[in-house]
């Protein structure tokens, strides 16, 4: 049965979340399906910084650190984070960047790991796995003389073998929107006595997530995708708290010392997820995140990430179908898995090799292009060619907490517009930008 624009807007009338778009500053005339990249700003949020900016630090300065609760922020949003992600109270701080706190984890799994058995000589991760969770493995590997194990999704389980110290693996994959069973997955590497560190970049505010539920060991993840803390947004870290306490991590500063201000030339960490801080806080920033977070905290009395989900699942499931119904005939294919098990909140479209202007690639980037320009915002991942696996992408994040159904049937039908008119091919669409 065909969906109409009509249906679209009766299930946007009967939306118990609808209200929650009201958090968000969204800009006339622009659908936004690149939360998944970036979040949208949320109304709060230039309120926030500019007190911070002209009465926190203006005006009371330094005193700030106590009088407006500066000194422990990071633990604070670490605790209204924590039930997104299945984690308890006091196991998780927002700070630093993702590589940096994955350097962090990383580092000390692999002390444990290797603590229990030295033989153990190997990371697995998987081969499509975000780059820069890949680059900070392969220089700890460097470093310690170790190696780093590269592997397709299916290969994982026949990769946990005794020589492997950790496994590390981003929940939702960033280029096609498949996500991992967390549990299964964690209880087949502790079975072989691996530790497992998972990225929660694409899932955190996402999707649920129950980090102590499946058992996993580190986990990390960024605040300015689905959590909307802006551009640069602090990261967060999870260690689960049989671990948090056993070993040093690397970055060993003075913000992680269990007494800072003691000024002592030798350092002592601090018990717990605290010794995960290093250097002073990014105040300001922290102050933005907070403000994503803060929308969250209003979700729960409207059903919170179970409702998201319910959401999520039916604007990626209605995308699909208006795609498949809408663009038929022009090359696009579907990535991401139809299974709502295996699904995080965004879609991910391939088109075929040599659809591109002049017979030459996908021409996947200018229709994304020609996209931007009618303000439907996704984004582009570039595949490997068409000499393996990898297509190129054509990628679209949709966050249930502002996106509604008549966005999604008005995305497709410029979908619809771009592919059959051929603007895509025009020149300006076809200029690469630093920024893909």
């Amino acid at each position: 049965m065909t969906t109409t624009l009509q249906d679209c807007r009766a299930l946007d009338a009967q939306d118990l979340l609808a209200p929650l778009r009201s958090h968000f500053a969204l800009p006339t005339g622009v659908i936004y399906l690149d939360g998944n990249s970036l979040g949208v700003a949320p109304k709060a949020a230039a309120a926030r910084v500019a007190d911070v900016v002209t009465r926190e630090w203006g005006t009371d300065l330094i005193k700030s650190w106590n009088t407006a609760s500066w000194f422990d922020l990071p633990q604070r949003l670490g605790n209204q984070l924590a039930p997104l992600i299945g984690a308890g109270k006091d196991e998780v701080v927002c700070t630093d960047s993702t590589s940096i706190n994955l350097y962090k984890v990383l580092s000390a799994a692999l002390n444990i790991a290797r603590e229990d058995s030295p033989a153990r000589k190997r990371i697995v991760s998987e081969r499509s796995n975000f780059p820069t969770d890949l680059y900070i493995a392969e220089g700890l590997c460097k470093e310690r003389g170790l190696e780093l194990v590269l592997v397709e999704p299916e290969e994982i389980t026949a990769a946990l073998t005794s020589d492997v110290a950790v496994l590390m693996l981003t929940h939702v994959n960033y280029r096609t929107g498949a996500m991992h069973d967390m549990a299964a997955i964690t209880a087949a590497a502790h079975a072989q006595g691996i530790l497992c560190v998972w990225d929660l970049a694409h899932s955190a505010g996402a999707v649920p997530v129950d980090l102590n539920g499946a058992g996993a060991d580190f986990s990390i993840g960024c605040g300015y995708k689905y959590l909307n803390g802006g551009p640069g947004a602090p990261a967060f870290v999870w260690v689960h708290p049989r671990h948090a306490s056993r070993f040093w991590q690397p970055l060993s500063g003075w913000w992680g010392h269990a007494a800072p201000f003691a000024f002592t030339p030798d350092y002592q960490p601090a018990p717990g997820i605290t010794r995960y801080l290093c250097g002073t806080q990014p105040i300001i920033s922290l102050s933005a995140l907070q403000c994503g977070l803060d929308v969250f905290t209003a979700a729960q009395s409207l059903g919170g990430m179970a409702a998201l989900r319910t959401k999520s699942l039916a604007l990626t499931d209605l995308f699909i179908q208006l795609v498949e119904e809408r663009c038929a005939g022009h090359g696009l294919g579907l990535a991401t898995p139809r299974d709502h098990a295996q699904r995080g909140s965004q879609v991910c479209l391939t088109r075929d090799e040599g659809a591109g202007v002049g017979g030459q690639g996908s021409g996947a980037y200018a229709i994304v292009q020609a996209l931007i320009a009618r303000g439907v915002i996704g984004d582009f991942r570039k595949g490997d060619g068409g000499t393996g696996r990898h297509k190129d992408i054509l990628r679209f994040g949709f966050t249930p907490l502002y996106l509604g159904f008549e966005d999604v049937w008005n995305a497709v039908e410029h979908l619809r517009q771009v592919l059959e008119s051929g603007e895509w091919q025009k020149a300006e669409f076809n200029q690469t930008h630093a920024v893909t």
